[in-house]
């Protein structure tokens, strides 16, 4: 192998120029592929404007076996310069149209037609199969060719933002525009305030406006006001979420808690006299599950009803100490509240159900056994009136059960459609399953509302110089600034077609088996909810000390959504939900199945070692193969199935040790946690690859394209340990994967403003200055 003298100068030919700004910012990422090698190469060897001498210089420049070295790159430096300063246009222009417009200025003689186009297409495929087409690789260059031009934002690339916009507003375009003028509208305008009671008495205001717009009632049948259309409702309350976090959470309680509990635990008799009135607000509710002493486990509620056969009366009771309702939402406004209590008649308890219980008179005066008390102020969400709730010997009508799956006779005989009383409380759970979806997607709007002020922020914050007198760099320049911000971005986009396919799939289980959809949901709400939180912490950072201030809404977006981490359940607690629902399918697969069960697995395990963990495949570094889905997606149900075969195994090994069920599981809880999650990864991406693959001759895929490989190797990274523990990729993969990232990352930057106009946020509802 031929290696360049040290500290030598090549003289550089015209012709050569046209391939300087390509290998210059290549060889700017340090390390050249073997597959990025053989490109370059190739494509050098079929230019036709290029001598035999030239080629054969140029190839060994491409050579990673010998580097050039610095005396070289200032050869290329020098020369490009002196190109770069007979340019008539200075015009920001691809490298690959640089080189060849260097060329053409640095050439004395005429260069036919023909050529100039073979050789630009030749440089745009490798600029390509690169990634080098992005503002940053030109910025790389700008500094030392073009110092008095700062990089021009305004002509980068761009696609349709309607279009996109279409495709995140799913089916529901028209009813988002709708609220989106309405939010736009003064009488939205935030109004910041520390007082909490300012603060409360105007997101009542505002719920009670939507209200008048018919939104509270839109999931309600068309008999009691509404268009029995959750889909929208998940849509409206969504679009919400990009304003004030504590109007969202008023409205979910009003309307998706209270309502939602009247209507799907309820029966006619009970919608006729509350389901409109609560769609209007004319009837201000609460939902009172949560107790100071039993948040998660919600089978063990103290509050108790017994039923009082003499009087046809429950008796509602705060039983002990812990007992009181906490954290209930819309407490302090409500006249009526929906109770979970533990259900006693003729001496027999039958488990939790709802009750409505009165709380108010008109007035809005407390009624008789009835105790509340103002939570006071907490970490956010300061406009909700959160409180405590205590029953003394309260007694209410025993129509007052919500009695779709169990009903108490005058007599005090109970009865239910349901006789199992485990199936019973499950399913009376998975009604509710709604709001968890709509938590989810409200969390995954303040992100998105977090991410559209920091990568503005970043479009127009510029920061230090490559030297004296020459443009700062813009901070979305900087790939530290793109890894910490567009990976997120890329998540935020697959979040969003997850959460409209689990929307979907919620609508169409209706009155059905919910099982399925109820761990989707579980496992979705806590990845979205726990990844706001995060991203949220990151714009912030992202921003600086402009972040900081209150009046750029991170304040605010942080604390409300510091929360939503626990509410509508715990992360933790809702992780091991959906382990548990992933194997009880899992058993009862094998059950089903038998033998042929068990064969399948030996057979699948054997065919992953035959074309997935063979040392061609685990050390596959081509790009082709890193960006093709069916890798990527190959490679997350491997993880998700062996981590969930694994946890199934230890299971059922400790059993068979005769250990305790419980004690097992305590043994096993955080494999359980990470196979959860490696089954919500999973769906996530094989949806976004659903979405892509659906819009491949659209003016969106590509830009879909490069945030679904971003997020699926993104993803993979994150996994690298586990990955190479388990022999499924070596080292030299990884690393290929997080330089693939890098590119990524560079890539998208040039569409992170059109992606994050896509939201469709106005400047009134986002509410930062720094991002207008």
């Amino acid at each position: 192998m031929t290696h360049f003298p040290p500290h030598t100068s090549v003289p550089i030919t015209p012709s050569m120029l046209s391939l300087l700004p390509i290998l210059y910012v290549a060889w700017s990422d340090t390390v050249l592929s073997p597959s990025e090698m053989d490109l370059i190469h190739d494509r050098i060897q079929r230019m036709p404007h290029l001598t035999a001498a030239e080629k054969k210089t140029l190839i060994r420049w491409a050579d990673p076996a010998s580097p050039p070295d610095d005396i070289i790159f200032r050869d290329w430096i020098r020369a490009m310069q002196e190109a770069a300063g007979q340019l008539p246009n200075k015009a920001r222009m691809s490298l690959a149209k640089l080189g060849v417009e260097m060329a053409s200025a640095a050439s004395r003689k005429g260069t036919e037609r023909g050529h100039i186009d073979q050789v630009l297409a030749a440089l745009q495929e490798m600029e390509t199969a690169l990634g080098v087409t992005n503002p940053e690789s030109y910025r790389v260059l700008a500094a030392k060719l073009m110092d008095s031009h700062p990089l021009d934002t305004q002509h980068l690339p761009r696609f349709d933002v309607t279009e996109m916009t279409a495709l995140l507003d799913d089916d529901y375009g028209p009813q988002r525009n709708k609220l989106r003028r309405l939010l736009d509208d003064p009488v939205f305008q935030y109004r910041y305030t520390r007082e909490k009671d300012v603060h409360r008495q105007q997101v009542l205001t505002w719920c009670k406006m939507l209200a008048r717009q018919g939104y509270g009632a839109i999931s309600y049948p068309v008999d009691y006001g509404g268009l029995n259309d959750m889909g929208s409702y998940a849509a409206i309350f969504e679009t919400l979420a990009h304003h004030d976090l504590s109007l969202v959470v008023k409205f979910g309680v009003q309307f998706g808690l209270f309502g939602g509990a009247i209507l799907h635990l309820g029966t006619k008799k009970h919608h006729d006299l509350y389901l409109r009135d609560a769609g209007t607000l004319e009837l201000p509710g609460c939902f009172a599950m949560t107790e100071t002493g039993h948040g998660s486990d919600v089978r063990s509620l103290l509050t108790t009803a017994n039923y009082d056969a003499s009087t046809e009366e429950f008796v509602i009771d705060s039983s002990s100490p812990g007992a009181n309702k906490e954290y209930i939402g819309n407490a302090l406004h409500s006249r009526m509240a929906v109770v979970f209590a533990q259900l006693y008649t003729l001496g027999t308890g039958h488990g939790v159900h709802a009750f409505i219980v009165p709380v108010r008179d008109v007035e809005g005066n407390l009624l008789p056994g009835v105790r509340v008390e103002d939570n006071g102020y907490k970490i956010g969400l300061n406009g909700v009136d959160n409180g405590k709730i205590w029953f003394e010997h309260v007694r209410i009508p025993r129509e007052n059960l919500l009695n779709k799956f169990g009903t108490v006779a005058a007599d005090g005989q109970y009865s239910s459609p349901i006789e199992n009383p485990d199936k019973r409380f499950f399913t009376m759970l998975s009604t509710l399953v709604g709001g968890r979806i709509c938590v989810g997607r409200a969390g995954l709007s303040a992100a998105k509302s977090g991410l559209t002020i920091a990568i503005k922020y970043a479009l127009r914050r510029s920061q230090f110089s490559p030297g004296h007198g020459q443009p700062e760099t813009l901070l979305l320049d900087y790939p530290t600034h793109q890894w910490r911000l567009l990976p997120r971005l890329a998540t935020a986009y697959a979040l969003d077609f997850a959460l409209t396919e689990l929307t979907r799939q919620y609508q169409a289980a209706q009155g059905g088996d919910l099982r399925k959809v109820e761990t989707m949901a579980a496992g979705l709400k806590a990845y979205t909810t726990t990844f706001a939180v995060q991203s949220l912490q990151e714009c912030r950072e992202a921003c600086g000390g402009k972040g900081y201030l209150y009046e750029n809404r991170f304040a605010d977006l942080k604390a409300d959504t510091d929360i939503f981490t626990t509410f509508e359940g715990d992360n933790t607690v809702l992780w091991q939900l959906v382990a548990k629902g992933l194997l009880s399918d899992f058993r009862q697969q094998l059950h089903d199945q038998g033998n042929l069960a068990m064969i399948r697995l030996i057979m699948e395990r054997v065919s992953t070692s035959v074309t997935e963990k063979n040392p061609i495949a685990t050390r596959n570094t081509d790009a082709a193969h890193l960006l093709d889905p069916e890798f990527q997606l190959a490679a997350f149900r491997y993880r998700e199935k062996k981590l969930l075969q694994g946890v199934a195994e230890r299971m059922r090994n400790y059993l068979r040790k005769h250990m305790d069920g419980y004690d097992a599981f305590l043994r096993c809880q955080m494999h359980m946690v990470a196979a959860a999650q490696a089954f919500v990864e999973r769906l996530v991406l094989e949806q976004f690859i659903k979405v892509v693959a659906a819009r491949k001759s659209t003016g969106v895929y590509l830009p879909l394209k490069q945030l679904c490989d971003l997020f699926a190797l993104h993803t993979l990274l994150a996994h690298k340990g586990w990955y190479l523990e388990t022999g499924y990729m070596d080292p030299v993969k990884t690393k290929a994967i997080r330089r693939m990232i890098r590119k990524l990352c560079a890539d998208v930057r040039v569409n992170a403003r059109a992606l994050v106009d896509s939201f469709a946020i106005s400047d009134a509802v986002l509410g930062a200055p720094i991002a207008t």
